[in-house]
């Protein structure tokens, strides 16, 4: 759950079919999205029949919005937020007509007490005693109810996640976004797991008990102790950790503190012709994460790019920097700001624009599936 952060919200009178808030942006009917590029009949059968042999891995994502679902204490834009609804088995529908075949479904740790001011999302409150985890609970009870419905199957291993595809069902890997719910206590990350988290960002929308955002300013000047022993706590636990939304300080002490790869799982490097976004990293930080084997999600917000084709610009870009062992897809679907790839069933369309720009299919396995894997193996 992601987005500009520096965008003023605006609500209009009755009737009103968008809403920008900040981090999140939503429409009454999903508007169409321009590709920005021209494939024939025989180059996107051609990219189905890739996808069909190696299916896609999104590496963030929150499919229908399950987070939502009994929300409580939400802030007056938000429960409009809520009020949406959730729709996961449109979602699913479209990752399986696309080729993906596994996403993030990540929980929103810190979504019951964000609003939306002049800044974008961040806290408005503190979480009532024991709200965090209860928030939690909720969200990993709804999450394990996709499975009961037959929509998803959770998966907890690469073998896991074939298998799962080669059943022809949907692999789901379960993922939080913020650590708010651990409270500062890095015992519950066995809890967590035991769960069947897979991975964690440090934090969201909120500074919490282990480090800063990076799109207010700092509290604690990068990672605290707590954070650190989170840190620990993860690698003991075989779990993946995600640095998306940490200010710099709290990214780069992420990565002294941790034993194992990290990955930045939805963002863009700041740069030459690149806007001056708060939710874009520098390339040192994007360096120092794949020079210790992570990746960088490819982040498909429109920020500075209206179509496909920048998103596939964003793309190039991110491999120029890092390199194409270290460039992963996270697409942050169904809660990304102004979205240029809003729905999975353009995944063809994205894999033969990669082509085009010369992509072979060798990297664009990297791309699509193996670099994650990887990672997510190494934790």
């Amino acid at each position: 759950m992601a987005g500009l952060t520096r965008r003023k919200v605006l609500l209009g009178a009755a009737g009103v079919t968008a809403v920008a808030a900040g981090g999140i942006w939503f429409k009454l009917r999903r508007k169409f999205v321009p590709i920005g590029f021209e494939l024939d009949e025989d180059q996107l059968a051609s990219a189905r029949a890739f996808l069909i042999k190696y299916p896609a891995i999104d590496t963030h994502a929150h499919p229908g919005r399950t987070f939502v679902r009994g929300a409580k204490g939400l802030s007056g834009k938000l429960k409009l937020y809520k009020a949406m609804g959730t729709f996961e088995k449109r979602t699913v529908s479209e990752m399986k007509a696309g080729g993906v075949g596994a996403a993030s479904f990540s929980t929103v740790s810190d979504f019951c007490v964000l609003g939306v001011g002049d800044t974008g999302l961040s806290a408005v409150r503190e979480f009532d005693a024991g709200e965090a985890h209860a928030n939690y609970k909720r969200q990993i009870a709804n999450m394990k109810a996709l499975e009961t419905r037959g929509l998803v199957k959770f998966v907890n291993s690469e073998a896991a996640l074939n298998a799962a595809n080669k059943a022809g069902q949907t692999a789901a890997i379960l993922s939080a976004e913020g650590s708010d719910f651990l409270e500062g206590s890095a015992a519950r990350v066995a809890e967590a797991r035991a769960d069947g988290m897979q991975y964690m960002t440090i934090v969201h929308y909120r500074h919490n008990e282990a480090g800063d955002m990076m799109t207010a300013n700092p509290v604690h000047n990068g990672l605290t102790a707590q954070g650190a022993a989170i840190v620990k706590a993860m690698n003991a636990n075989n779990m993946l950790i995600d640095v998306a939304h940490a200010s710099e300080a709290t990214a780069f002490g992420v990565l002294k503190a941790s034993s194992a790869p990290v990955m930045c799982s939805h963002t863009h490097i700041l740069g030459p012709n690149v806007p001056d976004v708060p939710r874009f990293i520098s390339l040192d930080l994007a360096k120092a994460i794949t020079q210790n084997g992570g990746i960088i999600g490819a982040w498909p917000a429109g920020l500075g790019i209206n179509d496909l084709n920048g998103y596939i610009d964003r793309i190039m870009q991110l491999i120029d920097a890092v390199g194409i062992d270290h460039v992963a897809m996270g697409t942050d679907m169904d809660a990304n700001y102004k979205p240029v790839m809003e729905t999975y069933t353009k995944m063809p369309w994205l894999v033969g624009g990669l082509r085009k720009r010369g992509l072979s299919d060798a990297e664009l396995v990297k791309f699509t599936r193996a670099n994650f894997l990887r990672v997510w193996g190494a934790a």
